[in-house]
């Protein structure tokens, strides 16, 4: 039977003027395997992602990480096993990447030594070779680049969940399909449970096992990715009409 990952039961997110962000969303998410969210803005997908590593808090129902219920666990240990990349990197614009990449190290404690090995190799997981760019800044890379190191900053703690939220919505379209290669192989490598948030319709099929879509906070299709163009699923149906337009002569 297969470990379960990550697990909502029953979770619900009202804010409080009383707006219903998500309504009641069970999703089991295997162990070792890349589920996409997609959907409009205003889904619910970013808030749905943050309710694993406990920034946002269920108003009713239980998160599970690995079992245990988030709400009960210690913050910074829960946060220290799940890798989190997001848009824009977040880099620290003074550091240089070595120091960037390796930070969720630093602040575990770790040695310097340790830290060292570490980021050599998470450099090397993510495409840069570590004597080339270990004492870059962040501005005198490029975006793809940016995006390497906070993908190694992510897995320098070897988490066992990855949590992504658009991470390559601001590259170019060339270097999108690069580091979507690039990702492919590296998550087939790591085998985290990875949770990816994106707009991007084919991102979401080349990279993910299973495609869960969201509308008004609710799933409202969760099909594995090979099924997903078939679909009869209105709101499936919708997305990949949009995505997929022809042109008219």
């Amino acid at each position: 039977m297969p470990t379960v990952g990550v697990e909502f039961a029953k979770v619900s997110y009202t804010l409080a003027g009383g707006r219903v962000l998500l309504r009641d969303i069970s999703l089991q998410l295997e162990a070792g395997t890349t589920t996409a969210l997609l959907g409009r803005s205003g889904s619910g997908k970013t808030t749905l992602l943050r309710m694993v590593n406990n920034l946002v808090t269920p108003s009713t129902g239980e998160v599970l990480v690995a079992g245990q219920q988030t709400r009960d666990a210690d913050t910074i240990a829960l946060r220290r096993s799940i890798g989190y990349v997001i848009q824009e990197t977040g880099l620290f614009p003074h550091m240089t990447v070595e120091r960037n990449a390796g930070m969720t190290l630093e602040l575990a404690g770790r040695s310097k030594d340790e830290i060292a090995t570490r980021v050599r190799d998470v450099m090397s997981l993510v495409g840069l070779e570590y004597e080339e760019f270990r004492r870059r800044y962040p501005w005198q890379l490029s975006g793809g680049q940016r995006q390497r190191v906070g993908l190694a900053r992510a897995l320098a703690t070897d988490p066992t969940v990855l949590l992504m939220d658009e991470p390559l919505g601001a590259l170019d379209p060339l270097t999108r399909a690069e580091m979507q290669t690039m990702l492919r192989d590296l998550l087939k490598k790591v085998g985290k449970t990875v949770l990816l948030v994106t707009h991007d319709l084919d991102e979401a099929l080349y990279l993910a096992r299973r495609v869960v879509f969201l509308s008004e906070g609710a799933v409202v299709a969760d099909l594995a990715a090979e099924e997903v163009l078939q679909s009869e699923n209105p709101h499936v149906k919708d997305y990949v009409q949009a995505v997929h337009r022809t042109v008219q002569a």
